[in-house]
């Protein structure tokens, strides 16, 4: 069995170019689905002890969400309602320059077949700290290009961001092993390149099966 992942758009994800309007804080993003499964309820927990930072949030449905709703609840509950930004649903060229403004980028899903976010914050060269869950634990590399932590666990996460945070050394490290990871992993034309083999390898076999069956047998013996 062989596995081709999903790619990147490196030329449009990248570490330089525009940047969303940011303040002082230390910002942290997450940025999908605002479905419970995706964690975010966490990263809102978590946030409260990480008292300097502020937590953007972007995607839903935008005005009337109900997750978004539930998510606002969450950050009252916490008491953390005046650093968490729910910002709705953003177009797709505007997502690098969000990725651009985070100091770390947050992907804790309870499961995650993939996940294409935390690949996209790498080839922005932004550290991300993501929850170590199917397709991620491929894609993240724990302590190179940023940190993964149990899913569900609050407690772990906020020590992970603390410890990215306080560091803008480390975390400008795991940026720039992220960014070096997909353009050798996952930049569309290796993925290309890649299917290409696959499907070459697929039909190389069968044209040696179908040479193979069409030799003759061997005729009987005659008696």
């Amino acid at each position: 069995m062989t596995v081709v992942p999903c790619g990147v758009d490196t030329a449009r994800f990248t570490p330089e170019g525009p940047v969303a309007p940011r303040g002082d804080r230390p910002r942290l993003l997450s940025l999908g689905r605002l479905v419970r499964r995706k964690g975010i309820d966490e990263v809102i927990d978590a946030l409260r002890r990480i008292p300097a930072a502020e937590l953007v949030i972007a995607g839903g449905e935008g005005e009337g969400d109900p997750d978004a709703a539930r998510l606002q609840e969450c950050a009252r509950r916490a008491g953390v309602s005046d650093r968490v930004r729910l910002v709705g649903p953003v177009a797709r060229g505007d997502v690098p320059a969000l990725l651009r403004s985070a100091d770390a980028v947050v992907c804790v899903p309870w499961y995650e077949p993939f996940g294409i976010v935390p690949l996209e914050a790498m080839a922005c060269g932004r550290p991300v700290v993501a929850s170590s869950v199917g397709g991620i634990q491929d894609t993240v590399v724990d302590q190179v290009t940023g940190l993964l932590v149990p899913p569900r666990r609050p407690d772990a996460l906020a020590a992970a961001l603390r410890d990215v945070l306080a560091s803008p050394t480390m975390g400008a490290a795991y940026g720039i092993a992220g960014r070096d990871r997909v353009l050798a992993r996952y930049d569309w034309e290796r993925v290309a390149t890649a299917t290409a083999h696959v499907y070459g390898e697929v039909l190389a076999a069968r044209a040696r099966h179908a040479r193979l069956s069409a030799v003759p047998e061997p005729a009987a013996a005659q008696s």
